[in-house]
Parts: structure tokens; sequence; C-alpha cells
């Protein structure tokens, strides 16, 4: 007889205590192989794609898209080792002659299509046997069938027999109990100001938002920042860009440039590849540079990490920055390319600003920004020309170091910008 198998919300890593189901890939009756992504769901850091560990019959899905579960809630469950869905509630019964298989590590290859197979129409009496027993009352049932709604109801005194679902068939979904609650946490009508209140929309602080908001947060909690600034004559680092990419081969960016400067600065500068460890009261100096950068996406800021970029050329870290942003504008950064930066480099110059006092990425030491580059009057062997001007930013934890230290790194990058050949001639 087949084995009814619960799979439940994964831990996905890096902190991470819930997430928001964006899609299903699977319907109940489908036929899934094991490792085949079942769901869609959005973490605060990325969308993931989430294989199950059995194969079988779907026989039940937990969550609406939309829903936002803890780690640990169930997904679906599976009738492992049948190949249509289980007829009656003996089929929970152990002696499957197909044992449930681990979970595959979420770097398995989720680029092969989900293959979905119905099997015939499902029924609500098919699926009864297999969704969790919903507790009667006196007049019937409670069109209830997420735990997650239960409880959400249960802990705030909401009584389900009053609701009526806006869900297929009744159902009652977390939308209802969450209408439900402010109701009851509404005012009282005496006690409501006279005349008509503005009620501004209301966006929820959660997953991306909710996440870069955190972590602003705590870095301006934690972090005695400090910022410095200068002007630097971009003209010849616009030169040796244009003369590199006129002899062919795959195009050198502007921030590539100033990410190889960058890492070259932090060799000299080590003090600021650092992070503060706050029970051990140390200041932790950190062998690779893992340059995150900020990408401006529909989701929201995201910060991909190039993995050791002190080892990378120009060309190498091009490409690289060009593959982590088309990742992260589809929503495909996996938690792991988001996280584990040492140093960030900020380019806010493409939306034309000048200048600006970055926050820190948390727990990291320090941040570059980089201004528009654009043509402004500037001395230039003694006389007045028109050249290509940037203002660099440092903001910097005052706690790894002072501001002679701040100071010499910024100024040898902005000499780098200024004459590339500073640079070979200290590699």
């Amino acid at each position: 007889m087949p084995q009814v198998m619960e799979f439940k919300l994964p831990d996905l890593g890096e902190g991470l205590t819930e997430a928001e189901i964006v899609r299903w890939l699977v319907a109940v009756g489908d036929v899934v192989a094991i490792d085949q992504p079942v769901v869609e769901v959005e973490t605060a850091k990325a969308m993931v794609e989430v294989p199950c560990p059995y194969g079988g019959v779907v026989t039940a899905r937990f969550g609406e898209e939309g829903q936002e579960l803890p780690v640990g809630a169930p997904l679906i469950t599976v009738a492992v080792g049948a190949q249509t869905l289980p007829e009656a509630p003996e089929a929970e019964a152990e002696g499957s002659g197909s044992a449930p298989r681990p979970l595959i590590g979420y770097g398995s290859d989720h680029s092969r299509p989900a293959r979905r197979r119905r099997v015939r129409p499902v029924t609500a009496e098919v699926t009864a046997p297999v969704v969790p027993a919903v507790a009667a009352v006196a007049a019937g049932p409670v069109a209830v069938i997420s735990p997650l709604v239960r409880k959400l109801a249960k802990d705030n005194g909401v009584d389900l027999r009053a609701l009526r679902g806006s869900g297929p068939e009744g159902l009652i979904l977390r939308a209802d109990v969450e209408a439900a609650l402010a109701a009851l946490r509404a005012p009282a009508p005496a006690s409501a100001p006279a005349g008509p209140a503005p009620q501004g929309e209301r966006i929820p602080l959660k997953g991306v938002r909710g996440a870069v908001a955190e972590k602003l947060s705590r870095s301006r909690r934690e972090i005695p920042d400090a910022t410095c600034w200068v002007d630097a004559d971009a003209t010849e680092l616009m030169a040796a860009r244009a003369a590199m990419n006129a002899v062919g081969g795959p195009k050198i960016s502007v921030l590539a440039l100033l990410a190889r400067i960058c890492t070259a600065a932090l060799a000299r500068y080590p003090e600021l590849n650092s992070t503060v460890d706050l029970e051990a009261k140390e200041i932790v100096r950190l062998p690779a540079v893992h340059l995150g950068f900020a990408a401006q996406t529909e989701r929201g800021l995201m910060v991909p990490v190039v993995r050791d970029a002190q080892n990378r050329n120009p060309e190498s870290l091009s490409a690289e920055f060009a593959r982590l942003t088309e990742l992260a504008r589809a929503g495909k950064l996996a938690p792991a390319d988001l996280t584990g930066g040492t140093f960030t480099l900020n380019n806010y110059g493409v939306f034309g600003v000048d200048g600006s006092t970055p926050i820190i990425n948390h727990p990291e030491a320090a941040m570059l920004g980089v201004g528009r580059i654009m043509p402004k009057p500037w001395v230039h062997g003694g006389e007045l020309a028109v050249r290509q001007v940037v203002q660099l930013s440092l903001t910097f934890d005052h706690r790894v170091c002072d501001g002679g230290t701040a100071g010499g790194f910024l100024r040898y990058v902005a000499d780098c910008v200024e004459s590339p050949a500073v640079l070979l001639r200290t590699l």
C-alpha cells in the first residue's frame, strides 16, 4: 500500500525562518518525481524553487499563493509508491515498497521543467483522508485546511465558525482571519475623530524590503560609522577603458575597473576588509575579498557577492557582475549569492546623482560609493579644462580604523581613478 509522507518547508539556510509562497508548481493529483521542484517561494533574500524528497502522487497542498509560511510548516503530502490517488484511508498504512529518499541539496539542477501528469480529476472525497483533520463543531466542520490559519485564529481568539471563507467553496483563508482581527481591533465609533481621517496606503514590511530595513537598522544601531569623500578626475580611467574595449573581446565595465581598484586598495589597507566580533571584542581581518555590489531590481535593492574578487581581472569581474545582475533581476539568486560579503561597492551614479553617505552593509566594515561621471570644470596641468569628474564616498566603521587609514584608502582609490598607471605600479 502507498505510504503518505508529509513534506514540510525546509530550512533554506542563512538564518531564514519563513518564506512566502509565490507559485505552486504542482497540483493535487499530480505525479511528482524525487527532487522535483513543487513550489516557488520568496525568502527575504531570493526566489527559491523547493524540491520534494519524495516521489509519488500529491494528495494535499497547504498554503495559498501569497501566504507566508514558517520553516517546518507542511507544504504537501505525497502518496509514495502510488501512481494514482489512494482510494481509502488505509493508504496511509505502512508497507510501501518504495522508501522515501532524503532531500536533495538545493544545489541540484532545477533548470529542467517540472514534470506534471494529471492522473484523474480530484474530488474532495478523494483528498479527505490525507488532509489534516478538521475539528467538528455543532454546526458541522469548519472550512479550514491550513493549520497556520487555524493556529492564527486560535492564538487571537477568533471563532472560525463565525467566519465566511473567501476561498473556493467557502474555504477560510488567512486573509479572512486577518480581516476579522482588524475588525476586532478597530476603535469603537465613539472614539473615532470627527470628520474623515486619511487612511494612507499600508505596505507590508516583509520579504526583501523587510530584510533591507532590518539590516540597515542594525547597521545604524551597532556601527559607529563615519564618511569621507573626494572628487576625482576620471578622464584617464575612461580613456583606459575605451582603449581596452577597442581591442575586441569581452567588454570591460566601469564597475569592474573600480572593483579592481578596490581590491588593490584593500590589499594596502586590510583594516577595511574586516568585521567586528562583539562577543569576543575582536576585530577580524578577513583573508579574501568577497565584493558585494548594489543592484536595483523590481523586488528592491539587492547586494550580490562576487567571491574572491581579489583573484579576478577586470574581464572576469565584468562577466561575474553581468551574470549576478541578470540573476538578481530575474529573481533567481540563491541565498548564498547574497551573503558572505566583506566589502561593498555601490555605484549610485547610475541614478544620476553625484554623492551619498552610504550605510554600511552589516557586518562589513566599509562601503565605497561612486557618483555619476560627468563633464565638469577642472584644473588640469595648471589650466582650466573640462574633465570627466566623479565623487567617491567612503563610509567606514570607526571601530576598525581611524580617519587616517580611511583617508589613505580613499586617496589611493582616487589616485588610481585619476591615473590608472598608479595601479599598475603597485600590483
